[in-house]
């Protein structure tokens, strides 16, 4: 196990992380801007450092060299990223390397292949699992306008490295389409620096399906069910169920067997979740597509820690540092 921790990140996340890393007998460091400097996750720390610069709380979580300088100075051998902020970021995943650090998480070429959401729809072809028909990525509204009839409405536009709903737009027709592409495209800009965009098939009444892996540096590969995260306001995950209810058995284990064929066609390590679309109508109806991978913790990993006992968290570190699920005590059969 690691010495000592890095937790690049705040509130919740963090503090769930040095439970982890305490019961694993590690030490444990907070980062923290100046705005943040009474924050009860600088307290739960065994160690903790200023970063960034005043007025600029959210700019100084978002500095990879203040991380990895911070990680340097305190003596830390890992850093854990949690959600949010650098948690998906191939720059600190090198940077981190670079330093002789461990990064907590999947090979800086895996977050950059599963955080642009057309190579991961390329790869779930390459492992036969169901997608939604979509256009190449663009920044040329002419070329996209010229894709939809293609595809044909109603429609999405979504941002090529978008999350969280940003940079994403339902459009059911094709006058409504220029405008909807220009916001689209400008959010995209402004979330990410980035403004290109895709175009995918709508689903008309999906039901929104997401599958928990976990993987180790060995080839193994288990999944830990899946979470029924259909209700969303903006695109925003607002209840998790698990396990989904109402779900046609013959769904949930084709969904579960396609989040590890995701998982192995990636050579992914750590935790992550495979998210589906599962169509409740029409000649579709019974049908899952994938739509993307998200290549960390979520929020939402609790849900799946008090359906299965597995801590996630001190998972991932143990992986990180080189254990198999074979010595975390893990096998699918014994998953329930």
């Amino acid at each position: 196990m690691f010495s000592k921790i890095l937790v690049a990140n705040r509130g919740e996340i963090a503090i769930r992380a040095f439970r982890a890393a305490y019961e694993l007998g590690a030490k444990t460091v907070a980062v923290f801007p100046y705005e943040d400097r009474n924050s009860i996750h600088r307290q739960k720390a065994d160690e903790a450092y200023q970063i960034g610069e005043e007025g600029h709380p959210v700019r100084a979580y978002l500095d990879v060299d203040e991380i990895v300088r911070v990680a340097q100075e305190s003596g830390a051998d890992a850093i854990y990223p949690g959600y949010g902020f650098l948690s998906e970021n191939p720059g600190l995943a090198r940077a981190a390397e670079a330093a002789g650090i461990t990064f907590v998480g999947p090979k800086a070429e895996i977050l950059e292949l599963a955080g642009n959401k057309v190579a991961a729809l390329k790869a779930a072809k390459r492992a036969g699992i169901p997608t939604l028909e979509s256009s190449e990525p663009s920044a040329d509204p002419e070329a996209l306008l010229a894709e939809a009839d293609r595809i044909g409405f109603p429609i999405f536009v979504k941002a090529v490295a978008g999350g969280g709903g940003r940079g994403m737009r339902r459009v059911e027709t094709p006058e409504a389409l220029p405008e909807a592409l220009a916001a689209a495209m400008r959010e995209a800009d402004t979330a990410f620096g980035d403004p290109t965009v895709f175009l995918e098939q709508a689903v008309l009444r999906p039901r929104h399906i997401e599958v928990q892996v976990l993987a180790d540096a060995a080839g193994n590969i288990v999944h830990l069910f899946e979470r029924d995260c259909s209700l969303q306001r903006r695109h925003q995950k607002v209840v998790e169920i698990a396990p989904a209810p109402n779900l046609d058995e013959d769904i949930r284990q084709a969904l579960h067997r396609d989040a590890v064929k995701f998982a192995r066609e990636l050579g992914y390590v750590n935790a992550g979740t495979v998210e589906f679309l599962v169509d409740t109508a029409g000649e579709r109806a019974g049908q899952h597509v994938f739509i993307e991978m998200n290549p960390r913790i979520q929020v939402e990993h609790t849900v799946t820690e008090e359906v299965t006992d597995v801590d996630l968290v001190q998972s991932q570190l143990r992986i990180a540092a080189g254990e198999t699920l074979a010595d975390l005590d893990i096998a699918q059969e014994d998953l329930r």
